[in-house]
Order: structure tokens, then C-alpha cells, then sequence
């Protein structure tokens, strides 16, 4: 396999965006090296003659870090650095027609859905016999399990289905199998990720068949967690929490996006719940898991969100006091339902409106955190930094929440756990010692 030059391809595969996109980027890279090609994720030389992007198109922001991306891989090319460029993704599956004539430095433009021709393109095949296998850009010991494609809810605001299409949920037995692989391989921690995970298996099982999946996936040898992401309000099938009490290696841990916290802001965002259904989904959740720790998002500056409907939010979460929570500003998206509204809220609005939800969650989350000194907590080490290891409780899931920071004179090997008692607290951190 030659290019230009008689130089020997070397993929470099670079990925924005969501952990979904992560495992997208696994599975080209398992059928790039079943195939025998030479290929890196997030290369950090300049030895790769072939970039593959593969694009968020989420938010405004997300959108612009890839075009950023896309501009300085394309600089790249015209240095002699790079000899091909190739884009796939959100992005490029939503705006490749706008962007290929803006970009025309760009080989081939690809969406979510083109494996198979990014393949042909890249001179591989699409191997049946690699489904299911996957190499790992995270750590060995943690590993992303996606559930499903794309999503049929109707959220106003929203473009995935835009980009990935209506939900297709993943049979049963392919994610036994995957789970099995990844054990084997030694991941200890899955990751169960999806648009929407309440709504696996309404399509191919015609129920919601989530409860099912994660008793099986605890059977599982191999796997000491598996924690929950992205899971709708509306019609959560509360059969899950009975797994998650009964299951030890079900993590009490529960990503819920609620999206705002006023009814009117709610149906304009047609979201099929009201506030006063979600304190009480909440409620029950937490009657019947005390210790499950409840993460969600929220949306400052909706179109039509009044200075009441911000205190409506901002009373809904000093009520609820969430373990963890972010904000999204709101991003008009073209070809959404919420498009057709006016954009009425300004940019500084909206940020400040941003920075008071997470000012307020900053407090109540020291105040958390401060109840877990001179506990111990069983924690998962996922790096090295400076004097310190830091790792996760089953209550975090990376790169979002709270991290548990060990003195680096404590020895603990990376991607195992130990037992830590904690010693002090911040909004965001904890830090302890290893128990022996």
C-alpha cells in the first residue's frame, strides 16, 4: 500500500466530540490494523501521511474546534506535511455539501454512517470478522460500550438525529460479545453509553429492554463497574434501578440530562416531562438508591427563557442539590425545531446565566464532597499527574466529575483499584490515602 512518493501510509486518526465518536474512531482503527495498515489515534509526531478527522457538530463550539481542526490539518497538506486530509463525523455527514466547496483541500468528506467507504477510500476492506473486537484509545482498563445509534426523541433544540439518524439499537448478543472481548483484554470498567440508553431495545425487542441488557452485562467476568450515561426522563423504565441495587458491580451512578427545571421551558423544548414529573422521577430514584449519585445536564438561554423561567432552573437545582451537573449554552441549530424560534436570548446573558447555575452547584458540590472525609472508597486509578495518582469512585465517570487525588509517594499501579480513605475536600476533587 503506496502513496505519493513510494511513502508507506500512516494513518493518523483524530477525534472531537463525544465519547460515541470515540468509539467510532476505535472501531476504524481495529479494521485499519486488521487490514494491516499503519495507523495511530492522536498521533503526537508528524510521521503520518493521512489525517482522518472524525468531526463533532453538536453546539457551535464543538462545530468550530472541528473546522479549526480541519484548517490546520489542511495547513498541513499545503506545507508538504500531510499528503491527505479526510473528514467524517457529525459535522462532515451534516455540512459536508456547505463545507467541501470552502474547503476544497479536503480528499473525501464522509458521514457517521460511511465506514465501509472510508475503508474502500483508506484501500481496506470492512472485515465481518473484527465486529465486536475493538483497540482501545482509552485506557485498557475502561472502555466505552455504545448501545445504540442515533435517537428518535423529538427535543426541540436538538440535531443529532440530524447527523445520526432514528435509533437503532445494538442486539443483545453482539454487546455480550464485545463485553466479553473487552474483559478478556483486561478493561475492568464499561461505560454504557447512547442517546438515549432508556430507549434500547423498543425497536428490535419491542419493549425497553435496558434492565435485561445490564443483568446480563454483570455477568460478565472480568468487568468490577459498569455505569450508565444519557439516560431520558421521560418513561425511564424504572426497572433499571432495581439492577443497579442488586448488582455489585453496577455502579450507583446515573447520567440523567434534564435540560431545565421550568414546565413552560420544558414543553418548548419538547421534552415530554414537566418539573413537577422530574422532582419526582428524582425522588424515586433516590428512595429506592440513596447512595446512587445523580448527574445532569441543563440549557441556559433557550428561546423564550424569561428571567422567571432562569429562577425557576436556578430554584430546581438549589431544591434537587444534583451530585454533579453542567451547562450548555443554547446553540441554534439549523434545520431544529427550535429554529424557528427567535435566538432572543444574548450571548452575555446567557453565559452569566451559565455562571450563576454553576456557581451555585460549585457550593453544593463542596458541600458533598466535605461529607466524604474519613470515608473510604473503593477507587479506580486512571493516570499519573505531577506528585499525584488520581483515580475515580464508582459515584464518577472520567473526564467529567469528581477525581480522587493520591500522593504520589503512595504506590498504586495504574488501571487497578485500592482503597482510599479520604482526607480532605474541594467542589471538585477529594483527597485521601490508600488503605492497605
Amino acid at each position: 500500500m503506496k502513496t505519493k512518493g513510494n511513502r508507506k501510509t500512516q494513518v493518523n486518526i483524530v477525534t472531537l466530540g463525544c465519547s460515541k465518536n470515540v468509539v467510532d474512531s476505535e472501531i476504524l482503527f481495529t479494521q485499519l490494523k486488521g487490514n494491516g495498515v499503519s495507523v495511530e489515534h492522536e498521533a503526537k509526531d508528524d510521521k503520518s501521511n493521512v489525517v482522518v478527522i472524525n468531526t463533532c457538530g453538536f453546539i457551535d463550539n464543538a462545530k468550530q474546534e472541528s473546522i479549526d481542526t480541519i484548517l490546520r490539518y489542511v495547513d498541513a497538506k499545503e506545507a508538504g506535511i500531510v499528503e491527505k486530509v479526510y473528514v467524517s463525523g457529525c459535522l462532515s455527514h451534516r455540512f459536508k455539501d456547505e463545507l467541501a466547496p470552502e474547503v476544497p483541500q479536503v480528499d473525501a468528506w464522509f458521514g457517521t454512517n460511511e465506514l465501509p467507504r472510508l475503508l474502500k477510500t483508506l484501500k481496506a476492506d470492512y472485515k465481518k470478522e473484527l465486529v465486536g473486537e475493538r483497540l482501545l484509545t482509552t485506557p485498557a482498563h475502561y472502555a466505552y460500550l455504545k448501545i445504540a445509534e442515533g435517537c428518535d426523541r423529538p427535543c426541540s433544540f436538538c440535531a443529532i438525529p440530524l447527523m445520526r439518524g432514528g435509533h437503532i439499537s445494538t442486539p443483545m448478543e453482539d454487546l455480550i460479545t464485545q463485553a466479553n472481548n473487552l474483559a478478556a483484554k483486561g478493561t475492568k470498567e464499561l461505560i454504557l453509553i447512547a442517546q438515549d440508553l432508556t430507549y434500547y431495545g423498543l425497536d428490535i425487542y419491542k419493549k425497553r429492554n435496558l434492565a435485561e441488557l445490564l443483568d446480563r452485562l454483570a455477568d460478565v467476568e472480568g468487568i468490577d463497574w459498569i455505569r450508565l450515561q444519557y439516560a431520558y426522563p421521560a418513561g425511564f423504565p424504572m426497572d433499571v434501578l432495581d439492577v443497579i441495587k442488586n448488582r455489585p458491580n453496577v455502579c450507583n451512578y446515573l447520567d440523567m440530562p434534564l435540560q431545565h427545571g421550568s414546565s413552560e421551558i420544558l414543553k418548548l423544548m419538547r421534552r415530554g416531562i414537566t418539573r413537577e414529573k422530574t422532582e419526582s422521577l428524582v425522588d424515586a430514584i433516590r428512595q429506592k438508591l440513596p447512595e446512587l449519585a445523580l448527574r445532569t445536564t441543563l440549557i441556559a438561554g433557550h428561546p423564550g427563557e424569561t428571567e422567571d423561567h432562569f429562577e425557576e432552573m436556578y430554584r430546581f437545582v438549589e431544591k434537587m442539590r444534583f451530585d454533579r451537573l453542567g451547562v450548555f449554552q443554547y446553540s441554534h441549530e439549523i434545520d431544529t425545531h427550535s429554529y424557528s424560534m427567535p435566538d432572543d436570548i444574548p450571548a452575555e446573558i446567557k453565559q452569566e446565566r451559565t455562571d450563576l447555575i454553576m456557581e451555585l452547584q460549585q457550593g453544593i458540590s463542596q458541600e458533598l464532597n466535605a461529607k466524604k472525609v474519613g470515608n473510604t472508597y473503593k477507587v479506580l486509578f486512571d493516570r499519573k499527574e505531577g506528585d499525584y495518582f488520581i483515580g475515580r469512585t464508582e459515584f464518577d465517570s472520567p473526564e467529567v466529575d469528581n477525581e480522587v487525588l493520591v500522593s504520589a509517594n503512595q504506590y498504586v499501579r495504574l488501571g487497578d483499584f485500592a482503597n482510599v480513605k479520604i482526607n480532605s475536600a474541594e467542589e471538585f476533587d477529594l483527597y485521601g490515602e490508600v488503605i492497605p
